[in-house]
């Protein structure tokens, strides 16, 4: 039989074939080496590639532009360098790691390099193809998503390195205050500039969904500075690790049972399969729930405040946003305080207290109501279809979310009662009774960490700026975008008094029995938050010898616990103050503990046992 063309071409592609697969056995210790440098140089131009992608951006495109498109050139090139490098000798590990999302974005990255070879034709075959290839746009826009890829497995190589869990959510909030602080300083960020001591301010208050911040947000940020405020406070409220693990689960195919368990805690799912369906439904039931509320802020103020549809629009999603991260941002005039939404429609002060609410709460109880709301139709179904009984859990309401959804009832009614009665001839002289009983329950709401204030609180009674600081130090739930030290912690710490007044031995509820180390941590966090707020109190009055003392305790309180209010002394303080203020957010929203847990680690028990003996305490 003769020897064809055909047969010689196939018998070239066995041979090239089998000294392709000898090459890549002979040297696979050393290709491995060179891969785990690729990787994290691809991590690193990434990281430059997005810097150098939202200067582009952010800042005068004449001036900064060469420059600009040299180094985002370079980071094309490097990636499209490591992709061939791991297309060509690391082909089975590119394809056992790799999922859908990145095999897209790896295509539209080879896709580049089209333009990159050949310059722009003077008469294309097909130009509308030609005008997509050759944009600038394009280009950068996947060459952005190439680097969140690519950051994403970063990440996930970083968690399963067992980095500190406690150090890493530190570092990772102080790397989007850092980062957030110079993108508002950013030229098409500001109208007229701003120093960095304010924009460092107003990013660790965003990132710490605080909402202090010394200058004016309605008329300082462009709409591009707003979009970046509203981004860092989303951010910050989802958690940075929450925010990112999302993205790094999704886009990577292989996760160390190590990096899975740190994050399965992290979000208190069930079990590691549920891990990537909890994530999706924190992160999709937060967007719900915030186009929700910003419809309804849409509804209840349109036609009212002289503004644009396009100024209506952007007010509600950024309204919204920022009351469901409790962050009590406004880029409104006088914010929620604005004489047209206060002598106006109260619909709109409902509906920010149910989303304030909503995220203080918790993402653990909003986890249990979906699985809450599975189980209800399951019985129902199972009735309605007479099928046998189902094999279902008796107590489908976690002990915590009981706990939580309890104490909050307590505290809102408790507090709306008060300020109605308190302010009721002070700043609520002169509203009608259904206004002045709205106004109770917004305000006191907000106080508990949201920040917006609907009345001017340096105008309240002595005894009310008393109860708002208890509401401050209270703050919302446990693993929600409320401060405080969380109505979890208060809990613990009420039914721990009982049991100690009964002369009980367990601290008993809801026929559970609450474990002894979260007894104790609760009252370290007790104990660590009032020697923080007097430390921080003291360092202010020592900063400001020349302002009231009433306001500086206020201030201290309100940025140490993350909620945003201000008895209107933030723009006057000085740097030092602003800076210390900046460091009580950091630590009320990354935890005290669990700083102090990541910097001097875990020691495990002594391997004996001593004694026990009694101190007085009485």
């Amino acid at each position: 039989m003769p020897y064809t063309e055909r047969q010689r071409i196939k018998d070239r592609v066995k041979r090239w074939r089998y000294a392709y697969g000898r090459f890549i056995r002979r040297f696979v210790q050393p290709i491995r080496s060179v891969s785990n440098v690729v990787d994290w140089v691809t991590v690193a131009a990434s990281l430059i590639c997005l810097v150098a992608l939202v200067i582009y951006a952010g800042f005068d495109r004449s001036g900064l532009h060469p420059h600009l498109a040299r180094t985002i050139r370079g980071c094309q090139i490097v990636f499209l360098l490591c992709l061939g490098f791991n297309l060509t000798l690391n082909l089975r590990a590119t394809i056992r790691q790799s999922r859908l999302v990145k095999w897209l974005v790896n295509i539209a990255l080879l896709v580049t390099l089209l333009p990159l070879i050949y310059p722009r034709p003077e008469h294309p075959w097909i130009p509308v193809l030609e005008r997509i290839l050759y944009s600038r746009l394009v280009i950068y826009t996947i060459l952005g998503a190439y680097s969140i890829v690519e950051l994403s497995y970063g990440l996930i190589r970083v968690v399963g390195k067992r980095t500190n869990p406690s150090l890493m959510l530190s570092a990772s909030f102080l790397f989007f205050i850092i980062l957030g602080s110079m993108l508002l300083m950013m030229p098409r960020c500001t109208v007229a500039g701003i120093s960095y001591v304010d924009s460092l301010f107003v990013a660790s208050s965003a990132v710490c969904i605080t909402g202090l911040t010394p200058i004016d947000v309605a008329t300082t940020f462009t709409p591009l500075g707003l979009l970046v405020l509203a981004l860092l406070i989303q951010i910050g409220a989802l958690g940075v690790m929450t925010f990112t693990s999302f993205f790094a689960l999704f886009f990577s195919g292989n996760t160390s049972i190590y990096s899975q368990l740190l994050v399965k805690d992290m979000i208190y799912s069930k079990s590691i399969n549920a891990l990537l369906p909890t994530l999706l439904y924190i992160l999709l039931s937060t967007l719900v729930i915030e186009l929700v509320g910003a419809v309804a802020i849409y509804f209840t103020i349109h036609g009212q405040l002289e503004m644009t549809l396009e100024e209506e629009l952007v007010f509600s999603a950024f309204h919204s946003l920022s009351a469901f991260c409790n962050a009590g941002f406004s880029n409104l005039p006088d914010g929620m305080a604005n004489p047209a939404l206060l002598y106006g429609n109260q619909a709109i002060y409902i509906v920010v207290t149910i989303l304030v609410m909503a995220g203080a709460i918790g993402f653990p109880i909003l986890v249990n109501f979906k699985d809450i709301a599975k189980q209800y139709f399951q019985r129902s179904w199972a009735w309605i279809t007479r099928q046998r009984r189902l094999n279902l859990p008796v107590h489908i309401y976690d002990v915590n979310t009981k706990i939580v959804l309890t104490t909050t009832s307590i505290v809102f009614v408790l507090s709306a009662v008060g300020f109605f009665c308190l302010e009721y001839h002070n700043t609520l002289e002169g509203m009608s009774l259904y206004d002045k009983i709205v106004q109770s329950c917004f305000n006191s709401v907000t106080p508990r960490s949201a920040g917006f204030m609907s009345v001017n609180p340096a105008a309240f009674l002595d005894v009310t700026l008393l109860m708002v600081l208890f509401q401050m130090w209270i703050g919302g739930a446990s693993q929600s975008t409320a401060g405080g030290v969380k109505v979890n912690t208060v809990a613990a710490i009420a039914l721990n008094l009982r049991s100690i007044v009964l002369g009980r031995s367990q601290v008993v509820t809801y026929h559970r029995t609450i474990a002894l180390g979260s007894i104790r941590r609760a009252n370290a966090v007790v104990a660590l938050s009032i020697i923080s707020y007097f430390v921080y109190s003291m360092l202010l009055v020592a900063f400001e010898p020349d302002m009231p003392v009433k306001g500086l305790v206020f201030e201290a309180s309100s940025a140490l616990f993350t909620v945003g209010s201000s008895l209107g002394v933030t723009a006057e303080l000085s740097e030092a103050s602003k800076i210390t203020l900046c460091t009580a957010m950091f630590l009320g929203r990354v935890g005290i503990i669990s700083l102090l847990v990541g910097v001097s680690g875990s020691q495990k028990d002594l391997p004996v046992r001593f004694p026990d003996d009694s101190i007085i305490i009485n």
